[in-house]
């Protein structure tokens, strides 16, 4: 590997590394580090919907309702999702989030801010211009 592209790796895999860092930071702050990934989809997923309901989640999952009900029922234990029967239907019961569920939905969001923040403590105003004109070229 040439020294160039060995030194950007790097860069870039501390840009990361702190992104993480950060993510874990805010999951751990809500109390739920143990937290998987696939929990954190379903999470986004109801996010990005506002309410949903269990068919539609499964439908958007591509999985069975039971194992949007066993997911949902670990989230609910964890005081991230809660579920409401639709007012005019009440077969019909949709899942939202709670703050904390919608913390760590937008976990990835806050982290990515929380990276540039340090980014920006770290480097002086001319410097941040010049990563800024170097990352706007990278496509």
């Amino acid at each position: 590997m040439k020294e160039r592209e060995r030194h950007l790796l790097e860069a870039v895999e501390n840009l990361l590394r702190i992104r993480h860092e950060c993510s874990c930071s805010i999951i751990s702050e809500c109390g739920l580090p143990d937290m998987t990934t696939r929990q954190v989809s379903y999470l986004r997923l109801i996010d990005e919907q506002g309410e949903i309901s269990f068919s539609r989640l499964a439908e958007v999952t591509g999985t069975s309702k039971p194992t949007v009900t066993e997911m949902i029922n670990r989230c609910a234990r964890m005081a991230c999702v809660r579920r409401e029967r639709s007012p005019d239907d009440r077969r019909i019961r949709y899942i939202r989030l709670t703050e904390k569920g919608r913390t760590i939905a937008r976990a990835d969001h806050d982290a990515l801010r929380r990276t540039i923040e340090r980014m920006m403590t770290s480097l002086d105003d001319q410097e941040m211009d010049h990563l800024i004109e170097l990352l706007g070229k990278v496509r």
